[in-house]
């Protein structure tokens, strides 16, 4: 069996290993699709927080079922996805609803290895059915979800102005989310292109560059003197982050979907008199996943827009790297296995 390893950062290495055997509570997949997201570039830079190395990489996945032990409903052969956060299902975190956040958790290609491979094993219960959808929709459910969970947290409400920073595949999903759900969607980056994107692939009516030296009077402007009600991060900059305190409504919640090393800072007065609300949101729920797949099905998101580099499994060594410079103009890179 094929796998691709990243020895550490900088550095993949093609290893040829035993294909899975299929264990009590397991399923086996062929992986078909492995999206590549931020998390897995940030590993490769090596500042991804939680990683270890050696490490198999990729959790965006989609792929055949071929073995399976305790999945009643599902069948051989059928095209899946799966849930890719594996939690312990005592902890409170679990025991209270949000096994997304579990004290134990394990993510599928950041705490234990991933599916750069041919054959995976994942525990039977987070199977997804792939509802007809191709493999390149379902390798894409996972990231949507994050955003779609993100969205959720926010309690997003129809007419609100809802601010997303950063314009990568989550902020994108978070974009089509907030979208969904009736807000006024802003998008915010420095990057012109993605923004060009936000306006003509999906139905962002407003963007602001970052650069931009007055962005909060164009927000302002924007939201007619109010600010945004719902502040999302989806960058995991730490400036970014920062800054985006004071674009902030009085009464506005901010919900950090990217992830970082430091510490945030900001001006307990000015937050303090906003009565603001701030959230982080990780991971998604199976609740997350199937509106995912469901709005998918409705036609309500088309994320296939976002693949802009597709590459066989073979040449993903030699490629990895060049995505990492924002000049190539990736959104969203997809392996073919």
């Amino acid at each position: 069996m094929r796998t691709l390893v990243c020895i550490k950062p900088g550095e993949f290495e093609y290893v040829t290993g035993e294909q899975p055997e299929l264990q009590k509570g397991q399923a086996i997949i062929k992986i078909r699709r492995i999206g590549i997201c931020g998390t897995d570039l940030h590993a490769y830079e090596g500042t991804q927080p939680f990683f270890e190395y050696p490490r198999i990489l990729g959790h965006e996945l989609a792929g055949e079922l071929v073995a399976f032990d305790e999945a009643p409903g599902f069948e051989i052969g059928e095209a899946v996805t799966f849930i890719p956060y594996f939690n312990c299902g005592k902890c409170i975190a679990c025991r209270s609803g949000k096994p997304n956040c579990c004290s134990s958790i394990k993510v599928c290609g950041v705490h234990q290895h991933g599916g750069m491979v041919e054959y995976l094993s994942v525990p039977s219960w987070s199977l997804v059915h792939g509802e007809g959808l191709s493999f390149d929709e379902l390798a894409l459910v996972e990231p949507l979800a994050i955003g779609a969970h993100g969205v959720r947290r926010a309690g997003v409400s129809p007419g609100e102005y809802v601010l997303v920073i950063g314009a990568g595949p989550i902020g994108l999903g978070t974009m089509e989310f907030a979208r969904i759900a009736g807000a006024n969607v802003i998008a915010l980056d420095v990057n012109v292109a993605r923004l060009k994107f936000c306006r003509e692939k999906i139905q962002v009516a407003h963007t602001v560059n970052a650069l931009d030296p007055h962005v909060a009077e164009q927000l302002k402007k924007i939201t007619y003197g109010d600010m945004p009600t719902v502040v999302i991060d989806a960058t995991g900059n730490l400036k970014a982050i920062n800054s985006a305190f004071n674009y902030m409504a009085h009464g506005a919640r901010y919900v950090l979907i990217g992830l970082q090393k430091g510490e945030i800072c900001f001006s307990h007065p000015e937050f303090h008199k906003r009565e603001a609300t701030l959230m982080s949101s990780r991971n998604a729920t199976r609740a997350d996943f199937e509106q995912v797949i469901g709005s998918m099905k409705a036609k309500l998101v088309d994320p296939t827009t976002y693949i802009t580099h597709r590459v066989m499994f073979e040449e993903v060594k030699d490629k990895f790297e060049q995505w990492l410079d924002p000049a190539n103009g990736v959104i969203k890179a997809m392996i073919d296995m």
